[in-house]
């Protein structure tokens, strides 16, 4: 099984063509979204061909794979234009570990879950970030506006390892597990 997960598309229409793209590449069994699918936000600059009916046709086509949790710029309207749900969170055993998919604007880091993995979107920076015998917090960056050393990226879960990868294919972080 592979399980595809990303974050902070921000209507991008440009950039979700690109992470299709890695979607029909990698070929997946799952996509998880981290949130923030639609919308720019007030404080970000508009993304590379801000088009978010664009951005949901195309999600909309992998509808049957998608799991996704509301991020802080994704709105009620949003789920009239998206043919899955947009849960508050989602949480899955997979590979015979625990996982919860948040998109990280609520996380407290200083009372981070009880689970092997936490994923968050949100800052738009990749990170790993290990809370010893709590959980390894994991995130992708950001699809459309990333922020610090590197472009935009996602992150890939196969049987024991997990991948953050940028767009054009280097590896920024692999976890064995």
């Amino acid at each position: 099984m592979k399980v595809f997960v990303a974050s902070d598309i921000h209507g991008s229409s440009y950039y979700m063509k690109k992470l299709a793209e890695k979607i029909e590449e990698e070929k997946p069994e799952q996509i998880i979204l981290l949130g923030d699918l639609y919308y720019h936000g007030p404080r970000n600059k508009f993304p590379k061909k801000y088009a978010p009916m664009k951005v949901a046709e195309i999600l909309n086509h992998y509808k049957d794979k998608i799991k996704c949790v509301k991020g802080n710029c994704d709105a009620e309207v949003d789920q009239m234009i998206s043919n899955f749900e947009i849960a508050d969170f989602y949480e899955a055993g997979l590979f015979g570990k625990s996982f919860l998919f948040v998109h990280g604007h609520k996380l407290d880091t200083k009372n981070m879950p009880k689970k092997d993995f936490v994923f968050g979107g949100h800052t738009h920076v990749p990170v790993v970030i290990d809370y010893v015998d709590v959980c390894k917090y994991i995130n992708p960056g950001s699809l459309s506006l990333p922020k610090g050393a590197y472009g935009p990226s996602y992150a890939v879960i196969s049987d024991g390892k997990i991948e953050i990868k940028e767009l054009k294919g280097k590896i920024i972080e692999t976890i064995n597990f």
